[in-house]
């Protein structure tokens, strides 16, 4: 799955509409690439949390590719066009929907956290990410230049695209919760 990855990143970059933009969120992927290695050897996961895992990431490089606020999704189904890009905001409903499993496996495996408050520590871990990289996005807008900001950032004209994103991926946390509770990979280390 690291293989995928690594292969989806210079195909993030290759032709994407707005090149530094574009390194800004493949450059930490691509970075990250080697940590994630290590990890996965020191502290392996099941083979449905790294698949999850790898969902997210190539789901975010190929947004990548069109700095998320212009991936032409209009065009492949025309009946989906709307007046904003709605692509980022599946994205961040993603990561909570993704992001669940990985992290209830890690709090009953190698945390020692029961089923129960494994399930609760993912969706606040979920809330916790979504709010730490709004912050994140808005720091980096305040160095960017504002064609470039909005770009990135992409919150197409909404004040509360933040609070919307944020929102989406505790909706996503949260909806994935009894598909996680009920999926067998990890029952049995369950406390």
């Amino acid at each position: 799955m690291l293989a995928v990855v690594a292969l989806g990143i210079p195909l993030s970059a290759w032709g994407a509409l707005y090149p530094s933009n574009t390194w800004l969120q493949v450059g930490p992927v691509a970075i990250g690439l080697p940590f994630a290695w290590r990890a996965l050897r020191r502290t392996p996961v099941s083979n449905a949390s790294a698949a999850c895992m790898t969902a997210f990431v190539m789901l975010h490089l190929f947004a990548a590719r069109w700095s998320y606020s212009f991936v032409p999704y209009g065009e492949w189904l025309p009946a989906l066009t709307a007046e904003r890009n709605h692509f980022d905001r599946l994205v961040h409903f993603a990561f909570g929907v993704l992001a669940t499993a990985p992290l209830v496996e890690a709090g009953v495996r190698y945390w020692g956290l029961t089923a129960r408050m494994a399930l609760f520590f993912a969706v606040t871990a979920v809330l916790a990410v979504g709010g730490v990289y709004e912050i994140f996005e808005w720091s980096l807008t305040l160095a960017l230049a504002p064609e470039a900001a909005g770009a990135y950032n992409g919150e197409q004209g909404d004040m509360f695209d933040a609070q919307k994103d944020m929102a989406l991926a505790g909706l996503g946390a949260v909806l994935a919760l009894p598909w996680v509770r009920g999926a067998a990979w990890w029952q049995g280390t369950e406390r």
